[in-house]
């Protein structure tokens, strides 16, 4: 197996269904779902009313009223989140030579929700085609440039080395762990702060959403409302949340004694130069992902124990993951446990990605198989072990999570047991 030189020492999560990595797995071992109606505004004249929303108070997790004050709800979501991480992993701020911690953030929509929130109170609700910028919060350039996520957790990490945010849509979380491995890999940086964040559940990203037809319109049953894999699915069902984790180099980590919970040992991404929203059902791109991913690894595909699956809840994503999965792993992929987390949580766009690799570190360290809820009929096309409804005990020793994003992104990281990445 290759060794990366990366390892994941610290995970911090901000989550539908409660704050903290404790109780996100929690959530996720029970099979519960955090999917409802949407109550961050009135969704009433949507299609889609439905959403998987954080129950957060920001005072209460721990923000000072200025940060509440300048901060979009995503950037507060990733700070939350990196100030858990660094604890779990026993850092602080300047205990590190600042210059050797980065900073690699994912993220789809960026500020959405302050930018849309300012424009509402310059334009009188959109009536005004002239607006009046003197009512606009001093803070509103924070909310137009993405680039203020992870200036604001560079801030919060006493982070003074390579700071980059990733915006690939709904691969961000994963490209933006990626991106901080190859910062640790090429000697940029010995710890890297990288995760993702996105805060999409506001009127203009819902309507987005209803105009494509993508989301769930099964707004009665909100609970169950998020199916992959199902034969009744309709559409996934849009989240929220962070996920951060602390990464470091092998040899950072044991000079501080560090625990780690993850080696990162492979990853690559591919794109399918097709369509904006569409996908081919083959699964090339995505199977080339994986492919890739694993010879970087050095693996094959019968020591994958886990698949945690993009899992979106759309027919065409379901069908092209599925065939992506046994033409790059062939007869292993029938025998490989395959879940969608999104079932329980949503699709958090950017930020999902991220959310789906932590996942992955607790199922390493746990030895369970989080289940893909609200699978009731398994769609009879589809005919892989998707572990339906109940999580499962599973020696997680190599984990694969992969992504798709609209705009041809496709993504594949293998996470394994700590030690087994440094086998060569």
């Amino acid at each position: 197996m290759t060794d990366w030189g990366a390892v994941v020492t610290g995970v911090g999560v901000v989550a539908p269904g409660g704050l903290g990595r404790e109780a996100y797995w929690d959530l996720l071992v029970a099979g519960r779902t955090a999917t409802r109606g949407i109550t961050l505004f009135d969704p009433t004249g949507f299609q889609s009313r439905i959403a998987a929303e954080v129950d957060f108070d920001a005072s209460a997790a721990g923000l000072s009223g200025d940060e509440i004050a300048r901060m979009d709800r995503s950037a507060q979501f990733a700070v939350v989140a990196a100030r858990e991480a660094l604890a779990h992993a026993g850092l602080e701020p300047g205990q590190v030579n600042p210059e050797r911690v980065g900073v690699s953030i994912g993220s789809a929509v960026g500020c959405t929700t302050r930018l849309e929130d300012e424009y509402v109170v310059v334009s009188d609700s959109g009536k005004k085609w002239e607006v009046t910028p003197e009512l606009a919060t001093e803070h509103l350039y924070r909310a137009l440039i993405p680039s203020t996520l992870a200036v604001e957790v560079a801030w919060a990490s006493g982070a003074e080395g390579p700071s980059t945010v990733i915006s690939t849509g709904c691969t961000s979380g994963l490209d933006a762990v990626a991106h901080g491995v190859q910062l640790i890999s090429e000697g940029a940086a010995d710890v890297v702060i990288a995760g993702a964040t996105d805060a999409p559940i506001s009127p203009i990203t819902v309507a987005c959403f209803d105009a494509i037809g993508a989301t769930s319109r099964n707004n009665g049953d909100a609970a169950h409302s998020s199916r992959p894999f199902d034969r009744d699915r309709d559409g996934f069902v849009l989240g929220e949340g962070s996920a951060v984790l602390v990464l470091e180099s092998r040899e950072h980590a044991a000079r501080r004694g560090a625990r780690t919970y993850a080696d990162i040992v492979g990853f690559a991404q591919r794109s399918n130069a097709f369509h904006m929203t569409g996908l081919k059902p083959d699964g090339l791109d995505m199977a080339e992902a994986i492919r890739i991913a694993m010879g970087r690894a050095g693996i094959t595909p019968d020591q994958i124990s886990y698949v945690n699956a993009h899992g979106s809840g759309t027919a065409q994503n379901d069908r092209h993951e599925t065939a992506a999965l046994k033409r790059s792993l062939g007869k292993a992929a029938y025998g490989v446990p395959v879940s969608s987390i999104k079932s329980m949580i949503g699709h958090s766009l950017g930020a999902i990605g991220a959310l789906e690799v932590a996942a992955c570190v607790l199922a390493i360290e746990n030895g369970v198989v989080p289940p893909t809820a609200n699978l009731h009929n398994q769609d009879p096309a589809l005919d892989l072990d998707y572990v339906p409804l109940s999580s499962r005990k599973n020696v997680n020793d190599v984990v694969l999570s992969v992504g798709s994003g609209f705009g041809g992104f496709q993504s594949a990281m293998l996470l394994a047991r700590p030690g087994l990445g440094s086998r060569r």
